[in-house]
């Protein structure tokens, strides 16, 4: 049967049916186009916006943190870019080779790669702070769904140099440490956002409009001299090494600003570089850590008995034989000395004299005192983990308590601190509020501890310290007239006193117009010395050297060969 014939195709339909198909089909081209003019015509923004959701991305523009400056300008601190691979893991559909070669890139397990994109989250990232050149690799494999944006790396020049002082930021650019963490609202800055079209592979294919613009951080002038430091940091280092130490500290106040010069500690560490650090390394010392002063402490001991009139600059104490038992405990000096004025009783350092002296006052007199000179508060600079010391109410001292506070031991203090409440007698009597950040005015004195003419008597005896005669004659300085005392102090082991020490200096230069206080403290020495003049004078005065130098400090004294006599031992 021929195809033509089929009796299918020689059957008609009825006239009026087919008019009906026709009319149907026409009726629904005329509902199609009045549709799609309405849609068209008075639905073209709701569509509009619709189809824009599905491609539509609002994106974050990263902020430029602020960076940080020493008091010259230099750059010790700053945000380079980096990048930030992330991924939408619902379009992320990477095959097996296309993982590996990914997680090769970016130096990642491909198991912890496939165990993000399978994440049931709209956005992950997959790695942060991602090298440039690294980054343009990844974008050169053109994979669905991985993406890469802009962010910031914190970048430190000095290395560990000034690491304690500066901290470090974390993986979002935040402060996590030091100044990074204490003045993070300044620096850090607020991102802002734009909205924005991508195609289906994720490139931005129309840049729609700016929602927030960013704001960029603002920079931060630290006090801090960056010479200075960087001298503080090689000589501590230095000595760290010869003296075999545990740890270390030196502290660099300027005693017209109360402006905080340099800042060192050992052991230090690399914030460009953190994948392998302990704690150790991490703790800022002169800020976190406390320790028995010992002998440093006893001008503040003085300064209380000229203040309260009961002794003078020459008034005569018996130090014989060299012991003074009270209760049950004796304390000792290193070496008899017999009768030794109030000046003397410094200069050589004798606790038994210094122990007398304390308990001709009540306790509450001397706790107002070392109260007043801000110990047992943290000095609050706003510095992470800043602690405040120990210093116990007054009402609680025993009598053997009150005695060996006068020399430094029963009460703890930070390197700060100290250094601060020498400012006291380097300033004629009152303090001025210490600042990481540079200061451009004259500060406000913040308390008067003593008067100026305590304070000048004090610094007398502070000088005859390091003079032949005295416990620190190796902190001398050719051309400056210097003052300062040693501090030798036993470590607790245990609630006992062990055969570990804490050896300090503290002092201050020129003597007659004191420009500088600088602190030295080294922990547990162990190479055969322990005594502060041994081991911490010689810091001391080659830090005060240099920075006198790199200020232009002025001599205050003609220049003579120094006379280094036998240092006085100090008691311990």
């Amino acid at each position: 049967m021929k195809f033509a014939s089929s009796p299918i195709l020689t059957h008609r339909l009825a006239p009026g049916r087919s008019r009906f198909v026709v009319l149907l089909l026409l009726g629904s081209f005329l509902v199609l186009l009045g549709r799609s003019f309405y849609l068209q015509g008075f639905q073209n923004d709701f569509l509009q916006k619709k189809g824009e959701s599905r491609y539509e991305r609002t994106i974050e523009v990263s902020a430029t943190r602020g960076r940080i400056l020493d008091r010259h300008g230099d750059v010790l601190a700053v945000s380079t870019p980096v990048k930030a691979v992330w991924a939408i893991p619902e379009d992320a559909s990477l095959k097996p080779a296309e993982a590996r070669q990914l997680a090769g890139l970016l130096d990642m397990d491909v198991r912890e790669l496939n165990r993000k994109l399978a994440s049931e989250r709209d956005f992950v990232f997959v790695k942060r702070q991602v090298p440039p050149d690294v980054a343009d690799k990844v974008e050169a494999l053109k994979l669905r769904g991985i993406h890469e944006q802009t962010e910031y790396r914190r970048y430190y020049p000095s290395g560990d140099v000034m690491a304690h002082l500066l901290g470090f930021t974390g993986v979002a650019d935040e402060g996590q440490e030091g100044v990074e963490l204490a003045m993070n609202g300044l620096l850090m800055g607020k991102p802002g956002s734009r909205r924005v079209i991508k195609d289906r592979r994720g490139q931005i294919v129309e840049d729609v409009e700016s929602i927030r613009a960013p704001q960029e951080g603002k920079d931060v002038t630290l006090a801090l001299d960056a010479k200075i430091q960087y001298l503080a940091h090689s000589l501590l280092k230095q000595a760290i090494g010869e003296h075999k130490a545990k740890a270390g500290g030196v502290v660099v106040l300027d005693v017209r600003t109360g402006e905080v010069l340099a800042l060192a500690n050992m052991p230090t560490y690399n914030p460009n570089n953190r994948v392998r650090l302990a704690g150790a390394q991490l703790r800022n010392r002169a800020f976190t850590d406390t320790f028995e002063p010992g002998s440093t402490f006893k001008p503040f001991t003085a300064a209380l008995a000229l203040e309260k009139g009961k002794f003078r600059f020459d008034t005569p104490i018996q130090t014989a034989p060299g012991r003074l038992t009270i209760g049950s405990a004796t304390i000792h000096d290193a070496h008899p000395h017999g009768v030794l004025t109030l000046a003397e009783v410094i200069q050589k350092s004798s606790n038994v004299g210094a122990a007398k002296v304390a308990l001709s006052f009540a306790p509450e007199e001397m706790w107002q005192t070392f109260a007043g000179l801000g110990f047992g508060a943290p000095l609050k600079l706003g510095f992470p983990g800043e602690v405040g010391g120990r210093l116990r109410p007054a009402k609680s001292w025993r009598p053997i308590e009150q005695a060996t506070m006068s020399y430094g031991h029963g009460i703890s203090v930070t390197l700060i601190q100290m250094a601060r409440a020498y400012m006291a007698f380097a300033r004629d009597g009152d303090l001025v509020p210490l600042s990481l950040t540079r200061v451009d005015a004259p500060p406000v004195a913040s308390a008067t501890v003593f008067s100026g003419q305590t304070a000048r008597e004090v610094r007398a005896m502070l000088e005859m310290a390091v003079q032949p005669g005295g416990t620190a004659p190796k902190a001398q300085i050719p051309g400056y007239r210097v003052a300062g005392k040693t501090g030798t102090a036993h470590k607790l082991d245990g609630g006992t006193y062990a055969d570990k020490y804490v050896s300090s200096f503290i002092g201050f230069a020129p003597a007659s117009d004191p420009r500088l206080v600088v602190a030295v403290m080294i922990d547990e020495p162990s190479a055969g010395k322990h005594y502060g003049g041994d081991v911490a004078a010689p810091v001391f005065a080659q830090i005060m050297a240099g920075a006198l130098r790199t200020l232009g400090v002025p001599q205050d004294q003609p220049l003579k060969p120094l006379i280094m006599a036998e240092a006085v031992k100090e008691g311990v």
